[in-house]
């Protein structure tokens, strides 16, 4: 089986103040978890999970990480 790494998007919810993970382009690949640590492993279950009910094309066409954009806005 060959690896392939995805991109998870993480941020921290100041209310609960736990981390939130998700990966963009994977239908239901989202957790959180009190730790950095912790989320990682969640997110590598759910990756699992998510991927099991994945065909075969559709794993073969993954998002590809191609980078992060600072966008201005006005506040």
């Amino acid at each position: 089986m060959k690896k392939k790494y995805v991109t998870a998007y993480i941020e921290k919810d100041s209310e609960t103040n736990s981390y939130v993970g998700i990966v963009p382009g994977i239908p239901g690949a989202h957790t959180q978890a009190d730790s950095i640590d912790e989320l990682i492993a969640k997110l590598k279950e759910v990756l699992d999970l998510c991927l099991e009910e994945m065909d075969a094309k559709d794993r073969e066409i993954l998002p590809e990480f191609i980078g992060l954009q600072q966008i201005p806005v006005s506040l």
